[in-house]
């Protein structure tokens, strides 16, 4: 028998500004990360009005971490530093690995309609901090989806459901990232990795993740489970969808600041040092 994780946090994602001026929904950051090893943030960037999204994240640096664009509805531009550029439509992810230095531009197009996605920091362990970065770009064709069991249906982007493996392998932090999409009323019983941490955050519709206590989570919610080997869920009467993420800890000392993530303050003033005399990049 499976130990189900118990809901050890509840928090509501935080209104706040990124980038140039882009209205979003913070699902943790900075002061929770101690407790979601090897995760740093969680960003949710959604509105139906261009005016909150499109002035979009310029040309900026990243080291000593990874991170993971996940768009639901919409059009990104990217370009980077080390030659890539295209966009990232709807259903499609960007796992970029900053390592020793990247520069790059997330620039969201006007969509008609709800644009939504997600962006993801992964940490790098300390041996990794400064390897060369690398992007891949993951459509949505690219992107298994399991079939329905029972109501409940999942995009595996990374990781292995059953015999089903995401298409981001070869992976620094071993981690799992799951987009779950249940029918009203099903439940869900998912095995996870003992020792790795795991959240859920809602984006659509509601739910109880706790066996021992039903109540309902709705959209705009991060959960963070405790100790345990699965995650259980029943949807309510509208149905639910969440990202499920887990990750093997690091457990290293985090010195951050801005878009850079290292493991001391000096590895930190080195970085934008280095960055500001135009000696950040390592790799073109």
């Amino acid at each position: 028998m499976t130990e189900p994780r118990p809901v050890v946090a509840v928090q509501s994602s935080q209104p706040t500004i990124e980038g140039a001026g882009v209205r979003l929904n913070r699902a943790f950051g900075y002061y929770e990360a101690h407790h979601l090893d090897p995760f740093l943030l969680l960003d949710d960037f959604h509105s139906a009005d261009p005016r909150d999204y499109i002035a979009g994240f310029p040309w900026h640096p990243h080291r000593g971490i990874e991170t993971v664009t996940y768009v639901i509805e919409g059009n990104v531009d990217h370009g980077d530093s080390i030659g890539n550029s295209g966009t990232i439509g709807s259903g499609d992810v960007q796992w970029m690995t900053a390592g020793g230095g990247i520069v790059h531009q997330e620039m969201p197009r006007v969509y008609s309609g709800m644009m939504q996605g997600f962006q993801l920091w992964v940490n790098l362990p300390a041996s990794n901090k400064m390897m060369a970065p690398r992007y891949r770009g993951i459509t949505k064709e690219q992107i298994p989806t399991s079939t329905p069991s029972k109501g409940v249906g999942m995009k595996v982007i990374a990781g292995k459901v059953g015999r089903i493996e995401g298409p981001v392998t070869d992976l620094i932090v071993e981690a799992e990232y799951l987009d779950v999409q249940m029918n009203p009323y099903a439940e869900f019983d998912h095995k996870t990795r003992k020792g790795w941490k795991t959240f859920a955050y809602v984006f659509g519709g509601d739910g109880s993740f706790d066996p021992a206590n039903r109540d309902k989570v709705g959209t705009e919610n991060l959960l963070v489970f405790g100790n345990g080997d699965s995650v259980v869920s029943r949807a309510g009467k509208n149905g639910l969808r969440f990202l499920l993420v887990s990750g093997k800890p690091i457990g290293e000392p985090i010195a951050w600041r801005g878009p850079i993530v290292m493991n001391t303050e000096e590895e930190l003033e080195t970085a934008y040092e280095e960055y500001w005399s135009g000696r950040f990049l390592k790799h073109t």
